[in-house]
């Protein structure tokens, strides 16, 4: 993953570009866990998402685990592998 740290418009939506679906598979496996560890989820996701670097791909992956979170709550499963 690139450290470079997006200034301009255009070098962000580059950024976002390029790790774009790095980004939403990270997402998806943070979700994964959810079930498994119950309670504490939030509190390890909150972990997980903080040692991501850089910043600019921890917001994006948080971004993205909030997007397939509504989705899930309003479709279920099956939205996880809608593009």
């Amino acid at each position: 993953m690139s450290a470079c740290k997006p200034t301009d418009p255009r070098s962000r939506r580059q950024f976002h570009q390029e790790h774009a679906e790095q980004a939403r598979a990270e997402a998806l496996r943070l979700l994964e866990q959810r079930e498994a560890l119950g309670a504490r989820w939030l509190a390890w996701v909150a972990t997980e998402l903080y040692h991501l670097k850089p910043p600019e791909f921890a917001n994006m992956v948080r971004r993205e685990l909030e997007r397939l979170s509504a989705a899930h709550r309003q479709f279920g499963d099956a939205s996880q592998h809608v593009h």
